[in-house]
């Protein structure tokens, strides 16, 4: 396996791009990033990441694409899902931080940010 997680969170920075009040930061030893504080995804190796995803919309992917995302045993119960970063799209990926965003960011900012991109 690949330990080099510079690729991971380069891909992820990019699909990010745009998003407002993003920063990059760590969590749990590894590459992050968070809307003031609070996580939206972390790299978790250097081919998978950790995104910030509600467990409804969780089983929605899992059964979608589950070559795309999984769920490791050590996540279960978590507000969060495994993407396979060598296999998801970059628009897909943006989609997923985009709505990781939109549930942390202050609502104010959000509900701008829906507005102007008709979401």
């Amino acid at each position: 396996m690949n330990t080099d997680l510079s690729q991971a969170f380069d891909k992820l920075r990019k699909a990010a791009e745009g998003l407002p009040l993003v920063g990059e930061s760590t969590s749990h030893g590894t590459p992050a990033l968070k809307i003031r504080g609070k996580l939206l995804c972390r790299v978790n190796d250097a081919e998978t990441a950790m995104v910030s995803c509600p467990p409804d919309e969780q089983e929605m992917l899992l059964e979608a694409a589950p070559d795309l995302y999984s769920e490791a045993e050590y996540h279960v119960g978590w507000p969060a899902i495994l993407v396979h970063l060598d296999l998801i799209p970059l628009d897909e990926l943006h989609l997923r931080l985009e709505q990781a965003w939109l549930r942390q960011a202050p609502k104010p900012v959000a509900r701008a940010w829906r507005a102007r991109h008709a979401l």
